[in-house]
């Protein structure tokens, strides 16, 4: 602290590094949002091959240098590039390119790696003297599981086994990544919820701990706000609401499949692929669900939202961590939850919001009749603020416990 009360980072230099920044979905989020206690406690460089207004504005206004390539990177997605693994390639040639990088990398003491498209390419240029710590927040799903390869409906999108062939050398490579990073003489490896961490042990075969995402209470506030929209959008109510890209990993298709006969209708936040959201509405249709899409909202009008459903669902296949049902808690909307991944984190069942079997859709009927009764929101709603505080989910005890993490090093 300096004599006129200005705060100095004590805690050494700290690159902060992602591969791109573009999808802005919550790994992003969650990383800009952190971002500024990092600035308080450590002296805070960015890299990424992919930046976005939102982060360069961030980080102008903390004063936090950003390097990254004269153009941004972006990550190959065409059929031969996925087999033959270019996208690695292409992303350690945009990591030499960009200035001053090399130099910053070997001025610091420390490496926090966020994974992601590009994100470990950034490891060939960290030199072995700095700590390395990869906040690996899933092991790569694309690689490792069939999830990703399925249509919006569930149905194969080729041959999964011709797939996971195909994808033999990019899941080789992607294993060798991991394993090498332990082999660094200063590394540690963290997932996002306990869930990830036991995942990444039975994918790569090595030790990881974890390290939870944080929230910002002000973004979801038990009463609303002066910016927060008084009426939500044209949804036939009572409403759930489910939040993620339109997918079959986000069990999108699933939960419109679950909410029939409920008559409860269906919010869902995120948007998705043109086509996928035409087979969805007429899912929706031929279920007798209402349906209601929005591509994304802005943290008033999901808290607003949020402020008026039934409750927040998911069906979601392999959940990392899942900040929705903490959203949810922050606000005082029940939080109905599939008891799989990540939400066992958050969620106790029966205590803060149900955590549900896939397949036992009258159990979710059930629970959505719950969470109309006033007094069950009161309780799940007083239990649920106070697993966020349990938790402490703020930016500071991330910082910190990042810290110690690095500490350890």
């Amino acid at each position: 602290m300096t004599s006129n009360g200005e705060h100095i980072p004590s805690a050494g230099d700290l690159v902060v590094a992602k591969g791109s920044f573009a999808a802005m979905g919550g790994a992003e989020r969650d990383l800009m949002r952190n971002l500024p206690a990092f600035a308080r406690r450590f002296s805070v460089s960015v890299a990424t091959l992919h930046p976005v207004p939102e982060l360069e504005s961030l980080c102008s206004g903390l004063g936090v240098p950003l390097i990254s390539p004269d153009e941004a990177w972006e990550m190959p997605t065409d059929a031969l590039s996925t087999v033959l693994d270019s996208g690695n390639d292409t992303a350690a040639k945009a990591w030499q390119g960009c200035s001053g990088l090399v130099e910053m990398l070997a001025a610091s003491d420390a490496v926090h790696l966020v994974s992601g498209d590009g994100s470990l390419a950034l490891l060939e240029h960290v030199p072995d003297s700095v700590a390395v710590h990869l906040h690996l927040l899933e092991p790569h799903r694309g690689l490792h599981e069939d999830v990703l390869h399925r249509e919006i409906d569930g149905s194969p999108k080729r041959s999964l086994g011709l797939t996971s062939a195909l994808l033999s050398r990019a899941k080789r490579r992607d294993i060798e990544a991991i394993r090498g990073l332990t082999d660094r003489p200063c590394s540690a490896i963290s997932g996002n919820s306990s869930y990830t961490a036991a995942r990444i042990g039975e994918v790569y075969g090595v030790e990881a701990g974890v390290l939870l995402p944080s929230v910002v209470s002000d973004e979801f506030p038990a009463k609303a706000g002066s910016d927060e929209p008084s009426e939500s959008q044209d949804i036939a109510a009572p409403y759930s609401v489910s939040v993620g890209r339109a997918s079959w990993v986000k069990g999108t298709w699933e939960t419109i499949s679950m909410l029939t006969g409920s008559g409860v209708s269906l919010a869902h936040v995120g948007g998705g692929a043109a086509e996928d959201l035409v087979r969805l509405t007429q899912h929706a249709e031929s279920c007798g669900v209402g349906l209601w899409i929005a591509p994304r909202l802005s943290s008033p009008e999901m808290a607003s939202l949020i402020r008026g459903a039934r409750a927040v669902v998911s069906m979601a296949h392999g959940e990392p961590f899942g900040l929705t049902p903490v959203e949810a808690f922050s606000v005082g909307t029940p939080a109905l939850m599939v008891n799989e991944g990540g939400f066992r984190d958050s969620v106790i069942d029966g205590v803060n919001g149900r955590l549900l079997p896939r397949g036992d859709y009258g159990a979710w009927h059930l629970s959505l009749e719950q969470a109309a009764d006033s007094g069950t929101r009161t309780l799940w709603a007083e239990a649920g603020r106070a697993r966020i505080v349990e938790m402490d989910l703020s930016p500071d005890a991330h910082c910190h416990r990042l810290e110690s993490i690095l500490d350890r090093l």
